[in-house]
């Protein structure tokens, strides 16, 4: 997929679940799947509940993403 076809949008951790995944609840109120992107994953970058986070979803699947970005508080 080109990367001109991910839709970005910001949210909050709410849950961590098993293999770095995560339930993400979105500024539009929608709870997403996400997982780590392989920057984050890479430099070791933790997250945990509560952490604003940036996604990248595919227009196709709107209940999966990748976390891109974490928010520094």
């Amino acid at each position: 997929m080109p990367k001109d076809d991910v839709i970005e949008a910001e949210g909050k951790i709410i849950e961590l679940l098993p293999n770095t995944n995560f339930k993400v609840e979105l500024s539009n109120g929608h709870i997403v799947n996400a997982y780590l992107s392989g920057k984050l994953r890479l430099n070791n970058i933790k997250i945990v509940e509560g952490d604003r986070v940036t996604i990248e979803m595919s227009p196709y699947d709107l209940t999966k993403g990748r976390i891109t970005w974490r928010a520094k508080n």
